[in-house]
């Protein structure tokens, strides 16, 4: 047992339920960015969200739960992903579809999940507006992955910290319109599987470590500039990165 990264950990713990707790009664958060506004029903076809749950473990580190998604999914098949999806009419907000969505692909019960704050949206290669959701899971051991077969192969978690970090990550430069960037991607293997964390997953998560540990990533970003573009001027299909 590492005793000196506990600390740390429980700290970082801390700060998150105070901002969860902040969260809940004022729909803000402290050092992290605020509720974006909802938009207009007619844009909601063109939005998603996603979930970004975090627990800590009994040695103090912080891990996010991922998922690969289904080999027989028309887009993005065998990809890993956060849990997350479209946005419904019937969804009340961004946290609503990210916390709808998780229960649906993985069965994680909305209740386990404290919500701590929503980052700044992304926006996809097809010009889809990708909201994170940041939440805090209450309790991993009343959590009993049930991944649905249509739509998830598998349910895994990874330490959050490793999106800071250097090791086991490679980049490859791109370019769009003039502008060079870097796509990240991370290898992770756990329990004989072999997984890759990339694209806009992977910059999400970049952005997630480094708010929660309120450090930058010990590596070069060069992020794609359609990623903080707005949806609505988005009309551009991008190639497959």
């Amino acid at each position: 047992m590492s005793m000196a990264s506990k600390p740390s950990g429980e700290h970082i713990l801390h700060r998150l339920k105070a901002l969860a707790e902040h969260f809940r009664t004022s729909n803000s958060s402290q050092s992290l960015p605020s509720l974006p506004p909802t938009p207009a029903a007619a844009q909601l076809t063109n939005r998603a969200a996603v979930l970004i749950c975090l627990f800590l473990t009994d040695i103090g580190e912080l891990r996010v739960i991922l998922t690969k998604r289904a080999s027989t999914l028309s887009s993005h098949s065998g990809d890993v992903a956060l849990p997350g999806g479209k946005r419904d009419v019937s969804d009340a907000d961004d946290v609503a579809t990210a916390l709808r969505e998780a229960e649906e692909e993985i069965g994680l019960t909305p209740s386990l999940v404290n919500i701590i704050t929503v980052l700044q949206p992304f926006v996809n290669k097809k010009g889809m507006t990708v909201v994170p959701v940041l939440g805090l899971l209450s309790s991993k051991e009343a959590f009993n992955p049930t991944p649905n077969a249509a739509e998830v192969d598998a349910v895994f978690d990874v330490p959050l910290e490793m999106f800071l970090k250097d090791e086991k990550r490679r980049a490859e430069e791109k370019e769009w319109m003039g502008y060079n960037y870097l796509l990240h991607f991370f290898d992770y293997e756990c329990e004989n599987e072999k997984y890759v964390i990339w694209a806009l997953t992977a910059g999400i998560l970049i952005k997630a470590a480094s708010l929660v540990f309120e450090r930058p990533p010990a590596f070069l970003e060069r992020p794609p500039r359609f990623w903080s573009a707005s949806a609505n001027s988005s009309k551009t299909s991008y190639a497959q990165q």
